[in-house]
């Protein structure tokens, strides 16, 4: 499973419905679940972006259809982005000058 973020602001249509922005993000992980996508956690942020989410998909597509959902919805807009955790860019950095090696395994301490 790859992880991936989603940034979300609302739209004047978002905003002004803002008190059923729980509900709504219940009904996007009922639509997650459906796309085959695993929704890890939903938070309402400060700043540029109002919801910050993480998900986790199979693929490119699978998250892509989910956000095109979203956005078809016309309460948020989106931005999709891959994340990697280290054991992935690990192995990322591992094929820079054709260097491919695995990730190095974890510590019994975890560090």
């Amino acid at each position: 499973m790859s992880t991936y973020i989603i940034l979300s602001s609302f739209t004047d249509q978002g905003i002004r419905g803002v008190k059923d922005t729980t509900n709504r993000a219940d009904a996007v992980k009922d639509t997650a679940k459906r796309m085959g996508v695993s929704v890890k956690e939903i938070y309402w942020t400060l700043g540029t972006y109002d919801v910050v989410a993480l998900f986790e998909a199979n693929d490119d597509s699978a998250i892509t259809a989910l956000a095109l959902a979203l956005g078809s919805q016309g309460n948020v807009r989106t931005q999709v982005l891959r994340a990697f955790s280290k054991d992935e860019m690990s192995r990322i950095l591992g094929k820079l000058n054709g260097n491919a090696k695995a990730a190095p395994k974890k510590s019994p301490a975890g560090t």
